[in-house]
């Protein structure tokens, strides 16, 4: 039988200059993890693509545009009860933003802070299972962005390019 889910993006934004990522605090009037330290999230549309998706949702949340790197992986959850209603497969990726002071947050968030993999690890409570998450991407993100070469992230900025 063929399944019927959600798709979902999040975006792990770096700050070259500052050398940190952004994490945003869910509004406390959220449906689902209110309150909670996340990356930039968001569901694909009806007839949208993930990177087109990804490109929507940073612009809504944080009001920027952002280079889209690399894809950091893959994720499967439920956005709820464990039922099909609520099931979202996602793809996460890693983007940079040049000018981080241009950040201007959306309803949906709260607070935002920009922070080492560090320092994240201070915030992020491994108690929370969305916060849990979040670190093993960021520490995913990390060593991707650290391992993978310049010409390599170039090639696939090329290949995600919203056209």
């Amino acid at each position: 039988m063929v399944g019927r889910f959600l798709a979902g993006i999040g975006a792990v934004v770096w700050a070259p200059a500052l050398a940190r990522y952004v994490l945003l605090q869910r509004s406390p009037h959220k449906d689902f993890a209110p309150g909670v330290w996340e990356c930039v999230t968001g569901r694909v549309d009806q007839g949208e693509g993930f990177t087109e998706a990804l490109v929507r949702e940073v612009r809504e949340e944080l009001g920027v545009t952002v280079e889209v790197d690399f894809v950091i992986g893959t994720t499967h959850f439920y956005r709820g009860a464990s039922q099909p209603d609520n099931e979202l497969l996602g793809v996460i990726y890693h983007c940079s933003l040049s000018t981080p002071e241009a950040i201007r947050l959306s309803a949906e968030h709260t607070a935002v802070r920009w922070v080492t993999l560090a320092e994240a690890r201070d915030v992020l409570r491994p108690e929370h299972p969305s916060e849990a998450w979040l670190l093993r991407v960021l520490e995913r993100a990390k060593a991707l962005r650290t391992l993978l070469p310049a010409a390599v992230i170039e090639m696939q900025r090329l290949g995600m390019e919203v056209g």
